[in-house]
């Protein structure tokens, strides 16, 4: 019975996947660069099934080929998954403090953000239990990368030539009455994104709904998530909308500056 239970289980791995995950992970600080013939010995596979699947993962960058020494050594996209693990994750420790002190100052729900294989991808919230109304968006929700507030200030920063293939990939809709569906209009809202240094969303894509957000950068400058701020419309007047701007641009900075980012011009968050 539990040779069986082991048969299903087996079913489930993919032997392929398996062996190539195996062929990077044989791959170490004292072994940076193998041959076919080395892998073939560590791993104890074929050495046509190893040289069969390096050639794959050279093709695709997850391993490098040195055709004069015949050797294997980790490639670059691996170092480009890793980085965007890593920004995500020391993204969120940095923030953590600050969001929840920003979220107790204001009494709003918060929000963190970044674009991710092309999506919105919300890394973190903070919201009061007490509230009776729950935001829909939670840790780990994927949306259209121009989806409200946070979708604003990240499409902002991006070069012309990705807002255009990001959004003949995700067709701009109609959420709401307030929501801008042409294209034109909508990266001359960007445009104002960028130039004020915040997007202010006014029930574009919630009825009832709106929220503020700015960029938050590293120490290259570049915009790599967006803090934003949600709210029930009525909850909040225009004065309240000013402190409001106030404590988010102060938090972003905050969070920035442990990120390694060091103001330029004093009007820019």
């Amino acid at each position: 019975m539990e040779r069986m239970t082991e048969e299903k289980q087996e079913i489930f791995f993919n032997k392929s996947l398996e062996r190539a995950l195996q062929i990077m992970d044989a791959f170490r600080t004292d072994r940076r660069e193998l041959t076919i013939g080395q892998l073939s010995e560590i791993l104890g596979l074929a050495r046509a099934t190893v040289s069969r699947l390096c050639s794959t993962l050279a093709k695709y960058d997850y391993l490098k080929k040195d055709p004069e020494k015949k050797q294997y050594s980790l490639g670059i996209r691996l170092f480009d998954l890793g980085s965007i693990v890593f920004d995500s994750f020391s993204l969120r420790n940095i923030s953590s403090p600050h969001l929840s002190s920003l979220q107790m100052k204001v009494g709003q729900t918060i929000y963190l953000g970044i674009l991710e294989n092309d999506e919105l991808l919300y890394i973190d919230k903070r919201e009061d239990p007490r509230n009776p109304v729950s935001f829909t968006s939670r840790i780990g929700t994927r949306r259209a990368p121009h989806w409200g507030m946070l979708g604003l200030v990240l499409m902002a920063y991006l070069p012309d030539s990705e807002v255009e293939r990001l959004l003949q990939k995700n067709p701009l809709v109609a959420l709401t009455k307030r929501s801008i569906t042409r294209i034109d209009e909508y990266k001359a809202r960007l445009r104002k994104v960028r130039e004020q240094g915040y997007a202010v969303d006014i029930e574009e894509v919630m009825e009832g709904i709106s929220g503020v957000s700015v960029p938050i950068r590293d120490f290259t400058g570049k915009v790599i998530a967006s803090i934003g701020v949600g709210f029930i419309t009525p909850s909040v007047d225009s004065k309240g909308l000013k402190r409001l701007m106030k404590e988010i641009v102060e938090t972003a900075r905050m969070i920035s500056k442990e990120m390694g980012y060091v103001r330029k011009d004093a009007q820019t968050v």
